[in-house]
């Protein structure tokens, strides 16, 4: 399903490595937003990193899960990608 994950880090270490880690299920499409297609599994990876290498006692993620008929109705302004722009496979 079509997600995005927002987050807040405060120390720049944990930032990088978890923009590094969401590089990897995703594409950035601003600073702390990724923009993602993600099943169950991929989403309880990030809640468990989170859980295991974030502070949540200063930092916070968010993760929305985003159906088909409302990503269609999403509004870019300015320069911006797009999730029809994440249709890619891993094979």
């Amino acid at each position: 399903m079509n997600t995005v994950v927002v987050y807040d880090i405060v120390c720049n270490r944990r930032r990088l490595r978890f923009h590094k880690f969401l590089k990897e299920l995703g594409i950035r499409s601003q600073k702390s937003v990724f923009e993602c297609r993600l099943d169950a599994r991929e989403v309880r990876e990030i809640r468990l990193y989170c859980r295991d290498h974030l502070d949540l006692n200063e930092d916070a993620v968010r993760i929305y899960r985003v159906c088909a008929t409302c990503m269609d109705k999403a509004m870019i302004q300015g320069q911006g990608l797009s999730f029809s722009q994440l249709d890619w496979e891993v094979l």
